[in-house]
């Protein structure tokens, strides 16, 4: 039998056991467990918004963007800031590619003339802050009948080359037109010259996986791989993941410079059939403007090499009644928006005539609102976009664009024979920029992209030929029609341009 004394120590200490043991203690952690899990993502969610609203980096539309992703996914949204909030480009590569772009600084202000606004252009002297390449002058150049005839005259350089060959490539495939050029190139070396080529990670990770690619190597190609991802989680932590080298550049004894859009692929492009063939404009150039684009290469080249710039340090001179001409070397190393407001100072400058090509069109405002400026102002604008897109989120964005652009009096065209994927912008007969840049977010900030700024009626207009040619096999969108979309088809097409500024 129990004391009554004990009886009054015990009851408190044998309910507070019950508590403890029991159901109702498991309630208590819960709660606390709920409690701290609810304050530290309240924390991690105020934290990454004010980070959001100090980068100087973003615009309002992409502060908001990340914001609502934040307030809408409040797990996974953390998660996808960390993934892509940050265009960084850190660790051993971004430092070597850092350290490359310093250590080749000298040569590349040699390489073309000071900026002059009077001379040149305000968007020659805007391209010329980017990354230091003036405008050089004494330039050749036509244009390649793609892209057969195109490939036949590249692999007619390579056999002509006598010093080096540097290629790089974001798409190389294991097809009839990877293989020939892969040919071409081990013959090169084996004459002696110098072959250096580059391919994307992504792009072209089945022909990394090759036998051509082993034969190349085999052979005495110099390799290199382009933002590779040997162990994906530790990039992550140096580099957004998703960074592509989209370049496309050739250049044949530091003089000779292929250039445009075209990958080195067959124009059925065998991993997308459905959506072939590739259609693809080429540029042939000789002279300084060749050098400029292999100094943009050697910046890709010593990323993970030791610097060795003595081979890069040589001149071309000027050809006799040439064309000025400037590469454009872009990349998510640059200012945010540098190449946004370069196609804007290209578009600024028209006076009579604009006309647009591109595979994947979703410019975000500031290009939009050039475009639509200069329709405004009184120029012609034309652009033509695939009928047919191969990615699913490119063509309802690019379709969002259609109402605000065709107010301002800008005539679309979607092409009807194939993925359209010139990259061709021509200014009142007399200017062009061409290469491997698209109008949308990924081109503008997440890859490196190269491209050709030059002044020549005669180039410029057998390129606005091609656009015709384009633009015959097209069609028109009827206005009438983009006016009567259903507000809920512009609802739809509209969200899809709320999520370009995160990606």
């Amino acid at each position: 039998m129990v004391p009554a004394s004990a009886k009054c120590i015990s009851g408190p200490w044998l309910q507070f056991k019950t508590v403890s043991n029991g159901y109702p203690l498991r309630r208590v952690k819960s709660h606390f467990m709920g409690t701290f899990s609810t304050l530290l993502h309240l924390f991690i969610f105020i934290s990454i918004t004010l980070r959001a609203l100090s980068r100087p980096d973003l615009n309002s539309t992409t502060r908001i963007a990340w914001i609502f992703v934040l307030f809408t996914l409040p797990v996974f949204g953390v998660i996808l800031y960390f993934l892509f909030g940050d265009i960084r480009f850190r660790g051993p590569l971004g430092d070597g590619h850092r350290a490359a772009v310093k250590a080749t600084a000298g040569l590349i202000a040699a390489s073309g003339e000071k900026p002059d606004l009077e001379k040149h252009g305000p968007a020659s002297a805007f391209a010329t802050s980017i990354n230091g390449f003036g405008m050089t002058s004494g330039n050749h150049g036509e244009l390649l009948d793609s892209p057969h005839a195109q490939r036949e005259r590249m692999i007619a350089d390579f056999g002509a080359a006598r010093d080096s060959i540097n290629v790089l490539y974001y798409i190389w495939l294991d097809d009839a037109t990877g293989r020939n050029v892969a040919a071409a190139l081990i013959r090169a070396a084996g004459r002696g010259v110098k072959v250096r080529a580059i391919v994307d990670e992504i792009g072209s990770r089945a022909f990394l996986k090759s036998q051509t690619w082993k034969d190349l190597i085999a052979a005495g190609v110099e390799t290199s791989v382009a933002l590779p991802l040997h162990n994906p989680l530790a990039t992550m932590f140096t580099r957004r993941f998703d960074l592509r080298n989209h370049r496309k550049i050739t250049v044949i004894d530091g003089r000779i410079l292929h250039c445009g859009s075209q990958n080195c692929a067959d124009p059925e492009f065998s991993p997308k059939p459905k959506y072939a063939p590739w259609v693809d404009i080429m540029l042939r150039i000789e002279g300084p403007v060749a050098r400029q684009m292999n100094l943009l290469f050697a910046q890709n080249w010593f990323e993970d090499k030791p610097l060795e710039l003595e081979p890069w340090n040589y001149e071309v001179k000027p050809l006799d009644g040439g064309f000025q001409a400037q590469a454009v070397g872009t990349g998510p190393t640059m200012n945010k928006g540098m190449t946004a407001q370069l196609l804007s100072r290209i578009l600024g400058e028209a006076r009579r005539e604009i006309v647009i090509s591109t595979p994947y069109f979703t410019p975000g405002d500031v290009v939009a609102d050039a475009i639509m400026g200069a329709a405004f102002a009184g120029a012609d604008v034309t652009l033509i976009v695939p009928a047919r897109n191969d990615s699913g989120f490119v063509g309802p964005a690019s379709r969002a664009y259609y109402p605000q652009l065709i107010a301002a009096g800008v005539k679309i065209a979607e092409y009807n024979g194939g993925l359209l994927h010139a990259k061709t912008l021509t200014v009142d007969g007399e200017l062009t920029f061409i290469g491997s840049t698209n109008l949308d977010f990924r081109s503008f900030d997440l890859n490196f992209e190269n491209d050709v700024l030059l002044r020549d009626r005669d180039l410029t207009q057998k390129i606005r030929d091609r656009q015709m040619e384009y633009l015959a096999a097209s069609t028109l969108v009827d206005p009438a029609e983009v006016r009567a979309w259903s507000v809920w088809k512009r609802i739809r097409l509209n969200a899809f341009t709320t999520i370009g500024p995160v990606i």
